[in-house]
């Protein structure tokens, strides 16, 4: 990328360079002398926080905004879901590894659907109907895997947890991030989301997909195709009617969500909500 115009004054990459050639001395080697921005021990107190939040934020969208990419479709779900025929390797018993086994069917639906999108996003040349996911195994992972399958980049939020894991080999290498913070990757999830397809999941799904219907039913977010892949399976995780039996949400809230078994239903309701054919 070009500098930002013309300046007089020294670049930072330019004097972090410079910084590297000084003379190796007690004062040089103390961290006070580090700059500030390169300094890992200044850059991770707790003082700093506001300043990590914010550079958390800036770097993905900068990178996004350099490569064009205008609209995403997010793919939420297990990272716990084998593919079919694959081990279920999260499994804790007999019925848990019988249930993963049979659901492996979504690992297929997720990445027939990711085929679906970015076939789509070829017409824009990659910049519309982009794939994001989580960027971690399972659902996630077919996400990344059925924009691979096309030729198609697709986007990986990745986030650092207690135990060891690693970005999918599936996702677009330069456009795979880190996160720390889940307040800020779950922003770059929805700030440029057209439609949000949900597969089953368990905890951290649940969170991104209520996060979302909270976002559109307060209307802090435009309404967009949010889909659940998995009828019987979200009819018994979650009532909606009783929410509204109950009257803790309003009469229709329930609308904003659609139920699907398949991709090709889900693309449909993508296709016919921006009258993609037409």
């Amino acid at each position: 990328m070009e500098k930002a115009g013309w300046t007089p004054l020294p670049h930072s990459d330019e004097d972090l360079e410079r910084s590297k050639s000084v003379p190796d001395t007690p004062q040089t080697r103390a961290e006070t002398y580090r700059l500030a921005w390169n300094d890992p021990d200044f850059m991770t107190r707790r003082e700093l926080r506001a300043v990590r939040l914010q550079l958390e934020l800036l770097k993905p969208e900068m990178i996004l905004a350099e490569r064009g990419i205008r609209s995403t479709v997010i793919l939420f779900g297990g990272a716990r879901l084998p593919e079919p025929g694959g081990e279920a390797w999260a499994a804790k018993n007999e019925t848990q590894k019988k249930n993963l086994e049979e659901n492996s069917k979504y690992y297929e639906e997720a990445r027939k659907f990711a085929r679906l999108c970015s076939q789509q996003s070829a017409a824009s040349y990659y910049r519309e109907y982009v794939v994001v996911t989580g960027g971690g195994p399972g659902v996630m992972e077919a996400g990344n895997r059925g924009a691979d399958d096309v030729g198609a980049p697709s986007i990986g939020l990745n986030i650092v947890l207690p135990h060891e894991q690693a970005p999918n080999p599936y996702v677009t290498p330069e456009l795979c991030f880190n996160f720390h913070y889940f307040a800020i990757r779950k922003m770059h999830f929805v700030m440029r989301a057209k439609a949000v397809a949900v597969f089953p999941g368990g905890f951290g799904t649940m969170d991104e997909f209520f996060e979302t219907l909270t976002l559109i039913q307060t209307g802090r977010m435009e309404r967009v195709p949010v889909i659940l892949f998995g009828k019987s399976f979200w009819k018994r995780a979650i009532d909606l009617d009783f929410l509204a039996e109950q009257g803790t949400i309003s009469p229709g809230d329930q609308d904003i969500i659609d139920f699907v078994d398949t991709a090709d239903e889900a693309w449909g309701i993508i296709s016919r909500f921006y009258k993609l054919g037409e």
